[in-house]
């Protein structure tokens, strides 16, 4: 079976209306969950927490999207190999 892992984070962006971050050492990283339903329910939560500062954002990042385990790695991806 498949593995679908989620980040949960955020922090404090330098405008609203990006996102960019104004401090990246100081993102809040809520964690990882094993699923987007887990994910979405911490989001929400942090989300709801941080609602009267415009400048705090969270975010959903689908892990299991930034690798494809079919895909064989580069050369410097596996270094030794």
């Amino acid at each position: 079976m498949t593995q679908r892992l989620h980040l949960v984070f955020g922090g404090e962006l330098t405008d609203p209306t990006r996102t960019v971050f104004k401090d990246p050492e100081k993102i809040h990283v809520v964690g990882v969950f094993p699923n987007y339903e887990s994910a979405y329910d911490a989001w929400k939560s942090e989300a709801q927490r941080t609602v009267d500062d415009a400048h705090t954002r969270y975010f959903i990042a689908h892990i299991h999207r930034l690798r494809d385990e079919d895909t064989e790695a580069g050369p410097t991806e596996e270094l030794g190999s």
